[in-house]
């Protein structure tokens, strides 16, 4: 047989690599929290002394603290929450995480989509050192949100879990266009598109550059120029278009609607959430329980906007807008609540400032839920209308461990979540006051 001469340069190499190629993959890291209380969410009971196993970005055991020694080998990294009340990483399933809460209207027609992006990163890396590991972006210019939400996956920068839906969907002129631009400007949202064939096209093309689900302007807005908030803009028609080609690519319909007749035919549609339904009543309330749709209403806003409204340059007609719908949104949320409605948490934030997002749950416990309503609702309801129950909401063996803690016990007083002392976002410490 005629053998092969081999360099000697590859010997050397080969050679090289033999102990490389035999090493192991590295295990994942082992940590071990031990908390003092621990909400069980799906329970709505509160623990005592507990430890939660966790391997690599899961958490594997979750059991009593006694537990610690074998639960712990050579090498666990061990966190000692015991004085500390242990929760699910909170979920905001209605954010804006590219927008700038400090700029008017018109001041912000000179913001750049990528402008708009680095904007992201920084209210990011605010909403995940507050506590919330995971939103649900409802909204963004120029897929920023898209691109957002690919670099944290990436580990590009910190943020928290994003699922996107790029431009929302609207009619010409209404509340997911832009009518503030004189009419020689010629100027249309990317997101608007009319009729059922139209918005069938629109749904195929934010999916196909990356959106997770779809946004749409069932009714005008608050902060949108020369609509009503309460009028209808979607013909059912238009809606059911939508979500049937939105629920056929796997993507849910989040349906911005203030106004009954909107909010009822997203309803009557299909769609999966209902955001803000600030002027739903009772037959709206009954849709939502008889259809199992969420309701999200974001009750914390009203405040800064008519605090902080004028002097940021928000419209006189916005403001006006405001102080009509903002307490009956709080007075319909009651009864919603009372009713028995599904409701997840979800704040509106870019409305005001990025990293507020726990103010909310006073306001929720005030109109009418117990402070673990109001937690359920922003990890446990949260996770499943966005579909991710599987893997976040609770504290449990398989999910990712995204693990907030917080002193004190906000079951008592849930205004306790507005200052986290401890945020875990996938096995990895994202912020901790020891």
């Amino acid at each position: 047989m005629r053998q092969i001469a081999v360099p000697a340069w590859f010997l050397i190499l080969a050679s090289a690599l033999v102990p490389v190629l035999a090493q192991s993959p590295q295990a994942p890291q082992t940590t071990v929290i031990v908390a003092g209380r621990l909400v069980d969410v799906r329970a709505g009971r509160v623990l005592t002394n507990q430890a939660i196993l966790i391997e690599g970005e899961r958490i594997k055991e979750v059991g009593p603290a006694s537990n610690i020694n074998n639960l712990a080998t050579a090498g666990t990294r061990v966190i000692d929450l015991s004085s500390a009340t242990v929760l699910p990483g909170l979920i905001d399933t209605h954010a804006h995480l590219t927008s700038n809460a400090s700029m008017g209207p018109y001041e912000s027609l000179g913001v750049s989509v990528p402008r708009e992006t680095l904007y992201g990163v920084k209210n990011a890396r605010l909403t995940l050192e507050a506590g919330f590991t995971t939103i649900r972006n409802v909204g963004a210019s120029g897929y920023a949100d898209v691109a957002l939400r690919d670099a944290i996956n990436d580990g590009d920068l910190p943020g928290p879990r994003m699922l996107v839906s790029g431009p929302a969907l609207g009619i010409t002129g209404g509340h997911c266009d832009n009518s503030l631009l004189a009419p020689e400007f010629k100027y249309e949202a990317e997101g608007v598109a009319d009729g059922p064939w139209a918005v069938r096209t629109k749904v195929r093309e934010v999916a196909k550059y990356g959106a997770d689900l779809i946004k749409i302007c069932a009714t005008g807005g608050v902060l949108s120029k020369g609509d009503d908030p309460g009028t209808q803009q979607y013909t059912l028609e238009e809606m059911k278009a939508i979500v049937e080609e939105a629920h056929k690519l796997g993507r849910k319909v989040a349906a911005h609607a203030h106004g009954t007749s909107g909010m009822k035919d997203a309803m009557r549609a299909g769609a999966d959430s209902i955001e803000h339904a600030s002027l739903i009543d009772e037959e709206g309330i009954r849709m939502a329980r008889q259809r199992g749709t969420y309701l999200v209403m974001d009750i914390y806003n009203d405040d800064y906007i008519l605090q902080e409204g004028e002097r940021i340059g928000l419209l006189k007609e916005s403001l006006e807008k405001e102080r009509k719908i903002g307490q009956l949104q709080r007075d319909n949320f009651a009864r919603a609540v009372k009713a028995g409605a599904k409701i997840a948490f979800g704040t509106d934030s870019g409305v005001y400032p990025h990293g507020d997002n726990a103010r909310q749950f006073a306001y929720m416990v005030k109109y009418g839920m117990s402070p673990m309503e109001a937690i359920r609702a922003a990890t446990l309801n949260a996770a499943s209308l966005m579909g991710w129950q599987d893997r976040l909401g609770t504290i449990e063996p398989g999910k990712f461990a995204d693990i907030v803690a917080v002193a004190g016990d906000p079951t008592q007083n849930v205004k306790l979540l507005e200052k986290v002392a401890f945020v875990m976002k996938g096995g990895q410490v994202v912020r901790s006051s020891k």
